[in-house]
């Protein structure tokens, strides 16, 4: 561990707040664009900021939990879908393509093995965790190779000259996983935690919290956050994890997908406070418990369109808007600069 990571210092702040006031526009006018481009002023030290080669970093994992049930889908539906990504098929493929994301895909712990492919990073663990209904889901030494290959993956795209990084997971059960880490995190009852996932039925759904009480019990006096993350954790939150600390402690832009990576930021923000100062929390996702972990963070999304997919696809739509941000506050003329007449205080 060791991260080190500090807020942004605030010296530039009111020559940031002064830039975007003098833009040609009512004070506000711009809303939460204004706030992003002041953010990523701090984060990068700078009036000019810039945005260089976005990345989004799909980690994928299997879950031993998965054997309980509590997924509508078949655990070798993680490796399809990453086979899926690799083919250039799959929504986060579309959407990256679409505003010029590089991506890549990361198998943390899927059991499968891959053919070598372009996309696909090998970061394998092992051939997915343990399920901690029984046990927990992985070794500590294990927890901390997950974390290690995060720092790697982050390491890599910042040396291709990356300054914001987006977060996206594949693995069936993870829903599950990352219900525990909130429960745990947030101090809130599981009932308020858990959601359909893939799309649970009813008896599903009564199924899925009946295996969770169950191991919520079983490993009741979890608490410190980097064992919450090795007891119900998936090798792609904990790779996660270690992604966001390491890409904050280089001072990049944190973009923050939905309920499954916001489970792996729970964990990171527990070690690291400050690593909110350089994160953007890019959609409320629909499932069930996203908007209580929003309220835990005191955090507000960027965008809600009902999304609840994963993959990094809140990232990749959201991503414009950031980009919006930094090119009105580099590009668009301040009054002076358009000899438009400024308002009037009395």
């Amino acid at each position: 561990m060791g991260y080190k990571i500090f807020p942004p210092k605030k010296d530039l702040l009111s020559e940031l707040i002064e830039k975007v006031n003098g833009k040609t526009k009512p004070v506000g006018a711009l809303g939460r664009l204004e706030q992003i481009a002041i953010q990523i002023g701090l984060i990068q030290q700078s009036l000019s900021p810039v945005l260089n080669k976005p990345y989004i970093l799909v980690f994928a994992g299997d879950h031993g939990i998965a054997r309980e049930g509590v997924s509508a889908y078949p655990q070798a539906v993680t490796h399809q879908m990453v086979n899926n990504f690799l083919s250039g098929k799959a929504a986060i493929n579309v959407f990256a393509r679409q505003n010029a994301i590089g991506l890549k895909v990361i198998d943390a712990g899927v059991n499968y093995d891959f053919d070598p492919h372009v996309l696909l990073t090998r970061h394998k663990v092992d051939y997915g965790t343990r399920s901690f209904l029984h046990e927990k889901a992985m070794t500590k030494e294990q927890l901390q190779q997950a974390l290690d290959y995060g720092e790697v993956a982050v390491d890599e795209i910042k040396s291709l000259g990356a300054n914001i990084v987006g977060f996206g997971e594949m693995g069936i059960g993870n829903t599950a996983s990352a219900s525990m880490i909130m429960s745990r995190i947030c101090g809130l009852e599981l009932i308020h935690c858990v959601g359909r996932g893939t799309g649970l039925n009813d008896v599903q759904l009564q199924n899925k919290f009946g295996v969770l009480r169950a191991a919520l019990d079983r490993h009741a006096d979890v608490t410190d956050p980097l064992e919450v993350l090795q007891t119900f954790g998936g090798y792609e939150i904990a790779q996660m994890c270690g992604a966001m600390l390491r890409a904050a402690e280089l001072q990049m832009v944190l973009l923050i997908d939905g309920f499954i990576a916001t489970a792996a930021f729970l964990v990171a923000q527990q070690l690291c406070p400050a690593i909110k100062a350089y994160s953007v929390l890019c959609h409320q996702s629909e499932e069930k418990g996203h908007q209580q972990m929003v309220d835990f963070l005191k955090m507000k999304p960027l965008i809600n369109l009902n999304m609840r997919l994963g993959e990094g696809t809140g990232c990749a739509v959201a991503y414009p808007i950031v980009n919006s941000a930094i090119t009105f506050f580099n590009e668009m003329a301040s009054f002076t600069e358009a000899g438009v007449s400024n308002r009037i205080d009395q």
